[in-house]
């Protein structure tokens, strides 16, 4: 979308009135998208409040009680910023998320919060300032959906007051039902919020073997995040970051502020799509979060959780030292996030601005000086603490990375010069450049599992009457064995270092691997059982039968019955697709009864209810509706 939709709406008295008249949206429908929709405010006394809800009690009636406390303090940075200008009077608005555990679910769940947080400083003010959160606390983390929308709910909340809340969420309960992994249109106002959602927790993505046509298409969650800006400045390390995430090391993110760390969180996360990120991440992390404590107590020594945190309070580097890794992205002018030089020459080929190639021998990485060598020396040996009195973009890791940074990616880069006009549109060129090669990235890197997902069909002439074969078992050290024989591939041996191996141990040995080849597991025997089942629909059964000796025919009447009998009972569960099946079959069973020996058929028609199966229903047996649940061979 190039603009903002409208959502007419008047102040004052009028809003409340209107929000009053109009019917509440269904609770049912407004819960597939959100939980709460909520404007929260600092109190110079009681600090931050929740000062409307819709609806309501969505805060207050969770079972255990500090999710609106939890909420309160995750919308609202750490402390008013100050490097807001220094006029009388300045607005300063910011977009962030973050990611807190659900006290309502039963099991490990979460909740993502998407804030439009506003900071107003004003010397006329007490403290001279205020500041205010509009925030959408939803279970789906439609990052690319609720930035849109929070752009028009943000302001209209400051334009016409928390009756905003309502107005949007009833055009957010009219809306259809989610589908994740597909585009979708959602009118709002006089417009409409063209999304295409990630796919969903449980779906498995694209085969490992297979690389997408279409790198805009989401195939994973926060396929929005502006890669790029977000690690700028350490464009050489993302290799690095890319491998600690796919094999689930802990990391600590720290930027000045909750738009930067949560961004540079999200754009972790989707850096190993297609891969299924299973680690704990928390896009804004505070101390007030109920993890912190158990984070906080962990002996000298004790080995610390796999998580992604994103934080702006320095404290955290004292007191999650036993982090491994920590890498400080962003800047502390929200307006300067350049790596290259402003002043003089433009960095880019072009001039007055014009955009031109990100040149490798700017980055200040690959380029040797006495002074970048003491300097480097000198952030070694400070460690993470050298941010206490400095922020600087850089990483830290006691990690041995495997892959080598591509130089031809980075080489394709686009650096906008010296002009802000452009500079969000080469962000876009840059951003589908790194997701295109990142993607291919992971899936090259999983293509070895290929094998062990792979389906099968019935082969030409074979009867599919029987059951499918099982996937190949999988063992990780045959899995490694037979990895090393054959070596990693043309795209990775170009990529990864002669200890290439070591990363797939890693990975075998960390928490993303066996939730994410379970998933493709259960889904490549689900998709096995769809193409056998299909071939049962389109199978010739008296040609089939016309090749078989009388064993086999008698076998495969067994198994036809056994498969109709399976789809009888899916369709008294309201299926649809199994009537047409249930027909067919019917038609293949009475087919393979008339090929049968005349003995065998005065026995098969001696249990009544195979007989109604045979009699095409004329009579009906015990069961849902008439429909055979089950007989006695």
């Amino acid at each position: 979308m190039n603009r903002i939709p409208s959502v007419s709406l008047r102040g004052g008295a009028d809003a409340d009135a209107a929000a009053a008249a109009a019917p509440p949206p269904d609770p049912a429908a407004l819960a597939r998208w959100a939980r709460a929709f909520c404007v929260i405010r600092f109190d110079l006394e009681r600090g931050q409040l929740v000062e409307a809800c819709y609806p309501p009690d969505a805060l207050a009636a969770v079972a255990g009680g500090g999710l609106d406390r939890l909420v309160a303090f995750s919308s609202f940075p750490d402390s008013m910023s100050h490097h807001l200008p220094r006029h009388r009077s300045s607005v300063h608005d910011s977009l962030f998320s973050f990611r807190v555990p659900d006290p309502s679910s039963p099991r490990r769940a979460f909740l993502y919060g998407f804030v439009f947080n506003r900071q107003r400083q004003d010397e006329r003010l007490p403290r001279g300032g205020e500041q205010k959160s509009v925030v959408i606390l939803s279970h789906a983390p439609y990052s690319s959906l609720f930035r849109l929308l929070l752009q028009i709910l943000g302001p209209l909340c400051f334009d016409v007051g928390p009756s905003a809340l309502a107005m949007v969420a009833a055009h957010v309960a009219a809306w259809p039902a989610p589908a994740p992994g597909r585009p979708m249109e959602l009118p709002i106002g006089s417009a409409a919020l063209r999304v295409h959602l990630p796919p969903a927790a449980d779906d498995p993505g694209p085969p490992p073997a297979l690389l997408p046509a279409n790198p805009s298409v989401p195939y994973g969650l926060f396929h929005d995040a502006d890669l790029f800006a977000a690690f700028r400045g350490l464009l050489l390390h993302l290799w690095t970051l890319w491998e600690l995430m796919v094999v689930g090391e802990p990391v600590l993110v720290v930027a000045p502020s909750p738009a930067q760390c949560s961004e540079a969180v999200a754009g972790l996360v989707s850096l190993v799509a297609p891969l299924l990120y299973s680690v704990d991440y928390r896009p804004y992390f505070t101390i007030h979060d109920p993890d912190f404590a158990r984070l906080n107590a962990l002996a000298e020594g004790e080995v610390f959780p796999p998580m992604v945190l994103g934080v702006t309070n320095l404290f955290f580097l004292k007191s999650l030292k036993s982090i491994p890794n920590v890498v400080a992205v962003g800047s502390p002018n929200p307006n300067s996030t350049r790596v290259l030089p402003v002043g003089g020459q433009s960095p880019g080929n072009g001039t007055n601005g014009t955009p031109g190639k990100l040149k490798l021998d700017k980055l200040a990485i690959n380029k040797f000086s006495p002074t970048s060598l003491l300097n480097s020396i000198k952030l070694r040996r400070e460690g993470p603490l050298s941010l206490m009195t400095e922020h600087k973009e850089a990483l830290w890791s006691t990690y041995a990375p495997t892959t080598k940074p591509d130089t031809s990616v980075l080489n394709r880069l686009i650096d906008a010069g010296v002009s802000p006009r452009i500079e969000e549109s080469m962000s876009v060129v840059n951003n589908e450049i790194l997701r295109r090669h990142f993607l291919e990235l992971t899936t090259n890197f999983l293509a070895p599992f290929g094998p062990y997902l792979r389906t099968t069909t019935p082969s030409e002439g074979s009867s599919p009457f029987v059951d499918p074969p099982l996937l190949p078992p999988f063992h990780a050290d045959e899995f490694v064995n037979g990895l090393a024989a054959r070596g990693p591939g043309k795209f990775l041996s170009k990529r990864m270092r002669s200890n290439w191996l070591d990363l797939y141990r890693r990975f075998l040995e960390g928490p993303n691997f066996m939730p994410w080849f379970r998933q493709r597991r259960a889904a490549a025997e689900q998709e096995q059982q769809r193409l056998w089942r299909q071939a049962r629909m389109n199978v010739d059964i008296e040609k089939l039968m016309s090749k078989m000796s009388e064993l086999e025919r008698i076998d495969s009447f067994n198994a036809v019955e056994r498969y109709l009998l399976r789809e009888m009972e899916n369709s008294g569960r309201g299926n649809a697709d199994s009537v047409a099946a249930c027909q067919k079959l019917k038609e293949d069973l009475q087919a393979a009864f008339s090929v049968l020996p005349k003995d065998v058929q005065q026995l098969l028609l001696s249990n009544p209810k195979r007989a109604v199966l045979l009699q095409g229903g004329q009579e009906k047996a015990p069961g849902a509706n008439g429909i055979v649940t089950q007989t006695s061979l």
